[in-house]
């Protein structure tokens, strides 16, 4: 009984910490839960009007994370005040209750690798633009190449991976 309360505790304060931080940046509307509370939680900052960032969020919960979506009234401030640099910018940002980082339509296979193993001096990964094609961008069968970029902490960053085909996400 007791493990149930703490765990409930734990989700209580992670909820309002949540809140806490989506206030305090400005939001224009409260965090949205996602239904399965197993998964990996990340906190996805998004503009309320982008279809390709749900559709990015559809991709996460089904390869087992779950998102607390949250509407900034500054999405550049968010994304200045967590290192993600103009160049490898995208429509969304999502963060784990780690701190990693992963900006715009990064496919989820190449989050999990990461997080099995983060490089040191990481910030996360980052898919620049809007790769057509890529988790969130489909449109039907077209598909433009992307890299996947390793952020790093002291503003640099590399090729993670190199996305040549669909099947490759």
């Amino acid at each position: 009984m007791q493990a149930k309360t703490h765990t409930a505790l734990t989700l209580t304060r992670r909820r309002l910490l949540r809140l806490a931080t989506a206030l305090t940046l400005g939001a224009t509307s409260l965090p949205l839960l996602a239904q399965d509370s197993r998964g990996k939680p990340l906190d996805v900052y998004k503009d309320p009007t982008c279809g390709c960032c749900a559709n990015w969020i559809d991709h996460m919960q089904q390869h087992g994370f779950a998102s607390t979506v949250i509407h900034p009234a500054d999405l550049n401030q968010v994304k200045a005040e967590l290192g993600v640099q103009p160049a490898w910018q995208s429509c969304h940002t999502a963060v784990t209750e780690e701190g990693y980082v992963f900006e715009g339509h990064v496919p989820a296979r190449h989050i999990t690798a990461f997080l099995a193993a983060p490089p040191a001096n990481a910030l996360g990964l980052a898919a620049p633009g809007m790769p057509m094609g890529s988790p969130g961008m489909e449109m039907g069968g077209r598909f433009t190449p992307y890299d996947v970029l390793l952020m790093k902490r002291d503003g640099t960053a590399s090729v993670y991976a190199s996305i040549k085909s669909a099947a490759d996400q």
